[in-house]
């Protein structure tokens, strides 16, 4: 009997949801063959089976969260010697997957058209080797057609039948456009198919963390005046709510990085307008906003910086990596734009729209969820002025921009209307002072007040 640990999918990620088994307890695998679907808080990968024989034994079914190191199944092999892959190095992944305030940061000029979609193939998955790490991109066949498990689990949520969706990418691979197309165009409405793995009624799911168990399928009895608490003194589902939900994937991460932040952070934010009027029209304003970044940077270096506390020591970079937010209907992720300080303004543009596509799609390179250098949001496409945005370590400033406005002002005395943009500039005061970080955010205001 070999018990299968499951792997580090991404550089210290804690756990995994089980999305979906690819095979059924007690069938016979191969080497390599896709066993489980798994989503972590960056993407869907597919983990392949690191031995050949029968499976045992599954340590979870669809929907639950597996701790990264505990027992996800148990085979059964013959000989004693395992059958593992070749040993070859795996890539590094850290997801940094937090955000700062509910923000995507790609907000354009209105003469701006929206960027064709890219063709894609879904996300990284990979090959696992004795060391449990993942390695390559894999597909498997569904239906007839070939598809990689985000744009499977893609399918799944919006209803998709995968084997009905004409595929468009390259080798006949069906991408996450494909699926969306399908929907649109109204292809029918198909069951979540059961996993063959699991019983004719699956039980709740029951997730390895602390969060209370959802409510019972039972019919809840009528309302009393005061709601019954729980065991852990919460108050239970009743006629008023849908009960307590697991919270999983990229928002138990950003919940644990918002968490590490708040315990670590000694955070204090300047608040400032910038006066935008002489802006021609049609200007990017996410790419302005870049540029004011490290406008702001060559006037005070240490807020593009990393800060260790516990060590005490700083390290200031002489590139800026920006650590962009993005919204998703999953979470917020935070994708790094590289060498900001390097690029033009076609060159911005074009990376902003790929790593926007790519955060929506589950698809992002592992290497771009890391190591930026500061962190930019724009909430303002939604709504509200000001904000006091949450820094990631090790990072020690974020800037987020508001909602433009129109404002009177005072020209040669009298008055006249200038467009705004509120900004907000949250630093960790332990790396910074108030002095250096209002100097960076005056070299914003005066980059971003200029018209070219």
């Amino acid at each position: 009997m070999k018990v299968f640990n499951l792997p580090d999918l991404g550089e210290g990620l804690p756990d995994a949801e089980i999305v979906e088994w690819l095979v059924e307890e007690g069938s016979e695998v191969k080497l390599d063959q896709p066993l489980v679907s798994m989503e972590t808080a960056k993407a869907v990968v597919e983990v392949p089976s690191p031995f050949t024989g029968r499976v045992v034994k599954f340590h979870g079914q669809a929907g639950d969260v597996i701790q990264t190191g505990a027992p996800l199944a148990e085979f059964a092999v013959e000989g004693d010697e395992e059958q593992a892959a070749p040993a070859a190095e795996a890539p590094s992944a850290e997801a940094q997957a937090a955000a700062e305030t509910p923000a995507d940061v790609d907000t354009k000029a209105d003469t701006t058209s929206e960027p064709a979609e890219r063709e894609d193939t879904g996300t990284v998955v990979g090959n696992v080797q004795s060391s449990n790490e993942v390695l390559q991109e894999r597909t498997s066949t569904v239906g007839g057609v070939k598809v990689t498990p985000a744009v499977r689990a893609l399918a799944r949520k919006m209803k998709v039948d995968i084997s009905r969706v004409q595929p468009s990418g390259p080798g006949g691979i069906v991408t996450a456009a494909d699926v969306r197309q399908a929907a649109e165009q109204g292809q029918p409405e198909v069951a979540p198919a059961a996993n063959p793995a699991a019983p004719a009624e699956r039980p709740a799911l029951k997730p390895q963390t602390s969060t209370p168990e959802p409510a019972s399928p039972a019919p809840a009895p009528a309302p009393a005046p005061s709601a019954p608490a729980t065991a852990s003194g919460a108050a239970a589902p009743s006629a008023d709510n849908e009960g307590w939900e697991p919270i999983r994937g990229t928002r138990r991460t950003m919940a644990r990085v918002m968490s590490e932040s708040h315990a670590k952070v000694v955070p204090t934010t300047l608040m400032d307008d910038a006066d935008i009027n002489a802006w021609r029209p049609g200007e990017d304003i996410t790419g302005r906003l870049l540029r004011a970044l490290w406008a702001g940077a060559k006037a005070e270096p240490g807020l593009n910086a990393w800060y260790d506390g516990d060590n005490s020591v700083r390290m200031i970079h002489k590139n800026m990596h920006v650590g962009m937010a993005v919204d998703t209907p999953d979470g917020l992720f935070v994708a790094a734009l590289r060498n900001v300080n390097q690029a033009d303004k076609a060159q911005l543009r074009g990376e902003i729209n790929r790593l926007r596509e790519n955060a929506t799609n589950r698809s992002i390179p592992p290497e771009d969820l890391k190591d930026y250098t500061i962190i930019l949001s724009n909430f303002g496409k939604f709504a509200g002025r000001y904000a006091t945005p949450v820094i990631t370590p090790p990072c020690v400033a974020i800037v987020a921009a508001g909602a433009l406005r129109h404002e009177v002002v005072p020209v040669l005395g009298g008055v006249e209307v200038h467009r705004m943009m509120p900004l907000s500039l949250t630093f960790d005061h332990r790396a910074c002072t108030g002095g250096e970080a209002a100097r960076f955010l005056k070299a914003m205001l005066d980059d971003l007040a200029r018209a070219d």
